[in-house]
């Protein structure tokens, strides 16, 4: 293989990427000898052994991945065999459970969001976004501007000016006031030829946005509106469908998604029946066979790796079918009921740390209006020196914001779950009290 390539060696083809010191001067990486496999379990037990266990460690880490209830049913079902090793659904026929799962995620996402159609899922919040703005740019090809508000998650922004950099559309940000968006500057930025307005519901700082007031902006000057809503709180607050969203994206990792290295994300993606042609991925339908017998097949693939080619409405060629399987069967087992107490414990929990914060300092309460699983606290040191010490007595104490400015290091984003004990929320309180 390397006479054919013309390398020289193995070496030669990692040069560029292994820094010289480590692959031939004196740091050079010695590996050890092949071992036996009996060796190679003993050896790897014994790095394993190394590791500090931060299970004893109490999380009030957000920011858009969070810790909630999972149901020990959950792992059980979509561990099964015939989920974990099912290949995209290319041939209906040999393919219907899988296709069945999605065709009840996108009824379960429709019905959430109160849209029309959902599509067979996407990778993660910040890419639905990305692909509903490209929708809505498609719809409005003449404009060039999209506005978004500066309270939206800044990994979706980045994420977003990724997608639009060469295509020489302008991300109009809308300053924050008390938390909110300032809703005079966005009227008026939604005037100037926008072809989408979007609103994250809550925003970055968990903070409850009025919804009619983009809704209101983005009618005004014809634009599309696009809500970035969490899905566990539309169990409380009004679903995008019912303030006029015509296109809604989401991030489902609160729905059964472990908060592993990242979290396992998983794009929602749900529109209007008018823009179904132009989503991205894929749509299942259900429909009827010769002899009459239900079935399931891919109604929509808007995918250049099909028929679509060149006219395809996006290059997402895949998606998190195996988290959109979790997140069906936890929206399943939970039901709307459970689905709706979990996001009243979130709720309740929250009101309850803001509560005893402010027992002991109102000034550290950032924001007093409504919110949900997430409030911003105010310190008297960088929020990340916070986080450090804060490890040390047993917390992860929250998000540092210096990553939306440098005016925002002694801010800090806390999440409070469903998962936190009364006496955890308190301890937490008392350990804050040297840096508030």
């Amino acid at each position: 293989m390397l006479a054919a390539i013309g390398a020289a060696s193995i070496e030669s083809l990692y040069g560029e990427l292994v820094p010289e010191a480590i692959s031939t001067g004196a740091e050079k990486i010695q590996f050890p000898p092949p071992m036996a496999e009996p060796e190679l379990l003993d050896h790897l037990r014994d790095l394993a052994s190394r590791n500090t266990a931060v299970t004893q460690i109490v999380s009030f880490l957000g920011g858009g991945c969070y810790e909630h209830f999972i149901p020990a049913a959950l792992d059980a079902i979509v561990g099964r065999s015939e989920f974990v090793t099912a290949y995209t659904p290319y041939q209906p026929e040999a393919s219907q459970g899988t296709l069945q799962a999605f065709f009840e995620y996108q009824t379960l996402m429709a019905r959430l969001y109160a849209m029309d159609v959902s599509n067979a899922s996407l990778y993660d919040g910040a890419s639905a976004l990305g692909e509903a703005v490209l929708l809505a740019l498609s719809v409005h090809p003449e404009r060039r501007r999209v506005v978004v508000p500066f309270l939206l998650h800044p990994h979706y922004k980045a994420v977003l000016h990724t997608y639009l950099k060469h295509l020489g559309v302008e991300i109009f940000e809308i300053p924050e006031c008390n938390g909110r968006t300032d809703y005079d500057r966005l009227r008026n930025a939604a005037e100037q030829e926008a072809a989408a307005v979007v609103v994250a519901q809550p925003n970055f700082f968990g903070i409850l946005e009025e919804s009619d007031e983009f809704e209101r902006a983005a009618r005004a000057s014809d634009a599309l509106l696009i809500a970035v809503a969490d899905p566990l709180s539309l169990a409380l607050v009004k679903p995008p469908g019912e303030y006029g969203a015509d296109i809604a994206v989401g991030e489902g990792q609160p729905l059964g998604m472990r908060p592993y290295c990242g979290g396992e994300t998983l794009g929602i993606f749900t529109c209007r029946a008018a823009y179904m042609r132009r989503m991205p991925g894929r749509v299942v339908g259900m429909t009827k066979d010769r002899n009459g017998k239900r079935g399931f097949v891919l109604t929509l693939q808007t995918r250049e790796q099909h028929i679509r080619r060149e006219k395809a409405t996006s290059n997402i060629c895949t998606n998190h079918a195996h988290n959109a399987l979790r997140a069906t069967v936890f929206l399943s087992l939970l039901g709307p009921q459970g689905l709706l107490r979990l996001a009243r414990l979130c709720a309740r929990n929250l009101a309850l740390f803001r509560k005893k914060l402010g027992e002991i300092s109102p000034s550290a309460l950032v924001h007093s209006v409504p919110a949900f699983r997430e409030t911003v606290i105010r310190l008297k040191r960088p929020a990340r020196d916070v986080c450090e010490k804060m490890v040390e007595r047993g917390f992860f104490a929250g998000v540092p914001l210096d990553i939306m400015g440098p005016s925002y290091e002694e801010f800090l984003l806390v999440s409070v779950t469903d998962r936190r004990k009364d006496e955890e929320i308190q301890s937490f309180v008392n350990a804050l009290k040297d840096f508030i």
